[in-house]
């Protein structure tokens, strides 16, 4: 069969690379992907935007598309998945209703308040000075996040009132995210350990996918500003067998079962950001309605179960009927960054050392790549994630370096210490 995926950057890449193993994927078809996915087998780009749902519409329905799967969040915000099915199409990804989860944090933290799903305590706010009152009334650090959608940048953690204060008025005034930012989340500062819950829903049931753990801060110790993420690695042996069924019970199924009462199944991959806290209590931080990026990367490399199966699968409400295989080792990803980012950074740059050969165990996605003739040459902020499996975390952690060494371009950047808080944690 022949099947589309939407979007351009380091997930997108992993999901066409994982699809052209199925057995039942004759051409993968990226709109409109990067210099990474036209290289690779039984895939091509099509230079689509994301955004461009008729087009994308005409274009699944022109060259029988059998499967479309939705990379980034906007076009399901835009309700690309409602128009897919209107025209008959399979489309994996939540509904416009559903997918609220992640285009508005106030509708999120109002539905998880809603269904009594763990989350950090919270206030909404349209207007300055009733945000800088309740600011007022909390303890520091606190956190302040633009509800709408932000590219993974729309949250702050302020330090002291001056720090909040000004951040709201960025925010509510200053138009610093635009649209995303007219209203704002405040909410009381979580302390423990992050990590990624990621889950294929069919509506009814939910097929988990290898626990995972991101590094959103850009630098070293995770200082430095947030950013869509430098690095991730899978399993996270934070995640144990008590946390999974925890989070199973209190926070995914209610998700599934509140979105049913509100008219809306929810079909696709949810996303759950948790905080494990020291005290054992798991708390929600955020809800993103498809697979993290970069956590996707180490995800499908350690997948050994058919993709496409498990897309159909979610789509028919079948998943109660299927588990997944993976393999047993530990899969770590660095992302390659631009100078700058996540806040100025250049473009255009030659990236050297990308035709060399590397065995099944290391892969070097794209994301912010374009080709320039013969060459590659950046183009966005995040460039690559250089991914690597190993038996344990020390041995991916040191093959993923060796292959993030192989390759540079000027002012390339990256964290050296992605997975180290990972050593000698053993995973229950």
């Amino acid at each position: 069969m022949k099947i589309l995926v939407i979007g351009n950057g380091g997930r997108e890449h992993a999901l066409a690379w994982k699809l052209a193993q199925s057995k039942h994927a004759t051409h993968i078809y990226v709109a409109p992907g990067n210099a990474g996915t036209e290289r690779e087998d039984k895939v091509s780009n099509i230079d689509i935007a994301v955004t461009d749902i008729p087009h994308l519409v005409n274009f699944a329905k022109d060259n029988d598309i059998e499967l479309t799967i939705v990379g980034p969040e906007l076009p399901l915000s835009l309700g690309i998945v409602d128009e897919f099915e209107a025209n008959g199409l399979n489309c994996l990804g939540p509904k416009k209703q559903c997918a609220q989860l992640e285009s508005s944090k106030a509708f999120s933290k109002d539905f998880m308040t809603k269904y009594n799903i763990p989350t950090a305590c919270y206030q909404n706010f349209t207007e300055v000075d009733k945000a800088k009152a309740y600011v007022k009334q909390m303890s520091l650090p606190v956190v302040i996040k633009a509800s709408g959608l932000a590219a993974g940048k729309g949250v702050v953690i302020a330090q002291n009132i001056q720090e909040a204060e000004s951040t709201i008025e960025d925010m509510l005034e200053g138009n610093r995210f635009g649209a995303a930012g007219c209203e704002i989340v405040i909410e009381e500062f979580l302390t423990g350990e992050e990590a990624s819950f990621i889950v294929l829903c069919d509506g009814t049931h939910a097929l988990a996918m290898a626990s995972s753990q991101d590094h959103k801060a850009r630098d070293d110790g995770d200082k430095g500003p947030n950013t869509g993420g430098m690095g991730a690695y899978s399993p996270a042996p934070i995640i144990t067998d008590e946390v999974h069924q925890k989070v199973m019970q209190h926070i995914i199924q209610p998700v599934l079962d509140g979105m049913k009462s509100q008219g809306e199944a929810y079909k696709g991959f949810l996303y759950a950001g948790l905080m494990i806290m020291p005290n054992g209590e798991i708390k929600t931080l955020e809800f993103n309605c498809r697979l993290g990026d970069p956590e996707t990367q180490p995800i499908m490399m350690r997948l050994e179960s058919d993709l496409v199966e498990l897309a159909f699968a979610a789509l028919n409400e079948e998943l109660d009927e299927y588990d997944t295989n993976w393999h047993p080792g530990t899969a770590l990803g660095v992302v390659m960054a631009a100078g700058g980012y996540p806040n100025s950074y250049t473009t255009g740059d030659l990236i050297i050392g990308l035709d060399q050969t590397h065995d099944s165990n290391s892969k070097v996605f794209h994301a912010g790549t374009k080709r320039n003739g013969v060459s590659i040459v950046t183009n966005g902020g995040r460039v690559l994630c250089a991914t690597a499996l190993g038996v344990d975390i020390e041995e991916a952690h040191a093959y993923a370096y060796k292959l993030v060494d192989s390759v540079t371009w000027q002012n390339e950047y990256h964290r050296k210490d992605i997975g180290k808080k990972a050593f000698n944690k053993v995973k229950l």
